[in-house]
């Protein structure tokens, strides 16, 4: 039988959240363990496209949300981290971008053009011309406008690598996972026979905390998934495009994000509104078709028959909202040892472990375990959906 261990802090699910939770304990002194039942940043993480949003695109009819506001100084906290001096050394973590951009294909509809001229946006936004455009817009027949945000592109890959390394012992390889409780109090988790003590249990696991919360006889809090239905090219003469297409509502047309392959191929990742409610209930072979159609018309000086094609589904797992809206803020609940949450997006990570310290410095949870961690199986890192789609 495995042998038992007492720690601090308990967390399990190894994507983003998790991983950024875990580096941010073991920096502030907590013992952790952090288990992952298949590869770290498996699922979510993998999937997303890097982007580290400032809320602009969250506010396309003039008016900062609470999604924006919300979100608005997260680009900061990772531009720290990513220089190695935030409340993260993320150095060893590759920037794809130091921006993101808003692209119009054509003329900007008026409320937009109040937009970029709006208080909400202003010092976020500038117009970019000429050889200051993304590389992939740089062509003569390209009549749209195009705005620089203050927002960055991150390698995904490249971050899940740095975490893991920050990460140093505390990853545990485990399938099953039941409750271990003295009494009727949760003391714990059983993790494939390792019984696991913890003053605190996070459970961050993304769209498989429905399944955890079961297996610990709970239901609450309830969880929500919306799908998306995304597209990935990959090509010889693809170039770096980094931006959201406006289209005339209030989601981006589509949002295209670059990323390396293993081959010094560039891949476009497509999202957006073509990912969303009609990209869903398409067929793999009907969004390609639909994603091909809107390069056509968007870029068409793109020469397709260089490019291949896949689709890859993702479910965003998130605390249930009334209609299925997207959650404005990173989301914890707290009950009495076992925490529960999803930062909702990549960008959100910092403020989901703010959420989780507020609740240890409000009950009084001080580091006082440390453990010896030495040779649990350790999960793999998670391989890019590019690299397994389109090799």
């Amino acid at each position: 039988m495995p042998s038992a261990i007492t720690t601090d802090v308990l967390i399990v699910g190894a994507g983003v959240a998790g991983l950024w939770l875990n580096a941010r304990l073991r920096r502030l002194g907590y013992s952790t363990v952090l288990v992952e039942r298949a590869s770290l940043g498996g699922e979510q993480t993998i999937k997303s496209q890097g982007i580290i949003h400032g809320g602009t695109k969250y506010a396309l009819h003039g008016a900062l949300t609470g999604a924006s506001e919300a979100i608005a100084d997260m680009p900061r906290r990772w531009r720290e981290a990513l220089a190695g001096n935030g409340e993260l050394n993320l150095s060893a973590t590759r920037l794809l971008s130091e921006a993101h951009y808003l692209w119009s294909p054509g003329t900007l509809a008026g409320n937009l053009t109040s937009f970029f001229a709006s208080k909400a946006v202003r010092g976020r936004v500038d117009q970019v011309k000429g050889e200051q455009l993304p590389p992939a817009l740089q062509d003569r027949a390209f009549k749209g406008k195009v705005y620089r945000l203050a927002e960055l592109v991150i390698d995904v890959p490249s971050l899940l690598a740095n975490l893991a390394q920050l990460a140093g012992d505390s990853l545990l390889a485990g399938e099953r996972i039941e409750p271990l409780r003295d009494g009727e109090e949760l003391a714990g988790l059983v993790v494939d026979g390792r019984e696991i003590r913890a003053q605190r249990i996070v459970l961050s696991a993304g769209a498989g905390t429905a399944d955890l919360l079961h297996a610990l006889g709970l239901d609450q809090p309830a969880m929500q998934r919306r799908p998306l239905h995304m597209v990935l090219a990959k090509g010889p003469n693809l170039k770096p495009l980094y931006a959201h297409c406006l289209g005339g509502g209030p989601k981006p047309r589509i949002t295209v994000t670059t990323h390396p392959a293993a081959d010094g191929q560039w891949v476009w990742y497509l999202g957006g509104d073509i990912a969303e409610a009609d990209g869903v209930a398409r067929e793999p072979a009907a969004q390609i078709a639909a994603a091909q159609k809107e390069i056509a018309s968007l870029l068409p000086w793109v020469d397709q028959s260089l490019v291949r094609w896949a689709t890859l589904r993702v479910d965003r797992a998130e605390p249930a909202q009334s209609g299925l809206v997207r959650p404005d803020n990173a989301f914890l609940a707290d009950q009495q040892r076992l925490l529960v949450g999803w930062p909702t997006k990549l960008a959100l990570a910092p403020d989901f472990a703010d959420r989780v310290l507020a609740s240890f410095e409000r009950d009084g949870v001080r580091a006082t375990s440390q453990p010896d961690l030495a040779d649990l199986p350790r999960p793999p890192l998670a391989l890019p959906a590019w690299e397994q789609l389109l090799p």
